[in-house]
């Protein structure tokens, strides 16, 4: 399928990759897809901006959602997360809690949320009769699995994931 990809589209793939790795992710996962994306100088990339998908503004909300996940598995056992950084970090310094696990090397697999955009993505193309797969065809399959994490991100950036998905197939 990879031999069917453009430039552009293979260098969302590896900027996804990237993507995940910043992010210490043990695989590429769909939002590490939408991150490049919004990076991506092609079609899906120029689709994204226009409809107000900003790569610092995406990013922004990857942390916000990322944090609200944390505090709301946290406060489910009666943990708060804030004064637990606060505790952390008078303790042990500033930032004491970003120290994680290392950054991820190799090559990072496919999740299978992941697989499944990438099928998305080729039945698109199947379906158009087109032969060569670029960056907007990876974005419309990407907004066709319909992925929690990805959708969730758009609307916080105040953009329509359905009303998307009909630009990008356009």
């Amino acid at each position: 399928m990879f031999e069917r990809f453009t430039e552009e589209a293979r260098w969302v793939v590896v900027h996804a990759q990237e993507e995940a790795r910043d992010l210490r992710s043990e695989r590429i996962e769909p939002v590490h897809l939408l991150l490049a994306l919004s990076r991506d100088p092609g079609r899906g990339g120029t689709t994204l901006r226009a409809a107000g998908v900003e790569p610092g503004r995406l990013h922004e909300a990857f942390a916000r959602s990322q944090h609200d996940r944390d505090a709301d598995a946290l406060a489910a056992v009666g943990i708060d997360i804030d004064a637990v950084r606060s505790a952390a970090e008078a303790a042990f310094g500033p930032g004491a809690l970003d120290r994680g696990k290392p950054v991820p090397t190799g090559h990072l697999p496919f999740s299978d949320e992941c697989k499944r955009v990438l099928e998305q993505t080729l039945r698109f193309v199947t379906r158009s009769q087109q032969k060569r797969i670029d960056s907007g065809h990876v974005l419309v399959g990407l907004l066709a699995v319909a992925d929690p994490a990805v959708t969730q991100m758009l609307e916080q950036l105040g953009t329509d994931p359905d009303s998307l998905r009909e630009q990008a197939a356009a």
